[in-house]
């Protein structure tokens, strides 16, 4: 019975947080995309539909996705409350 108590100590003291992992950074990434194609309706374009050239408003929207899409790594490696 004192084996089972140190072992159980022992797993608590080195287990390290836990982290918001796969769910928070899909959940992260959809609210990105959201926003992306609120952005290329904004300026008048459809959203996975690539224009032989890209307008500055397409390229804004694109930079816009981007550092969301940086920011979902954060989401993904920080600790949940």
């Amino acid at each position: 019975m004192k084996f089972k108590s140190i072992t159980v100590a022992i797993l608590l003291l080195t287990t390290g947080p836990t982290v918001a992992g796969p769910i928070g950074y899909a959940i992260c990434q959809t609210g990105c995309n959201g926003i992306a194609v609120a952005c290329y309706s904004a300026a008048g374009f459809t959203f996975g539909v690539a224009p032989p050239a890209a307008p500055p408003a397409i390229i804004a929207c694109n930079a816009a996705l981007g550092a969301c899409m940086a920011a979902c790594a954060a989401v993904a490696l920080g600790p949940t409350p």
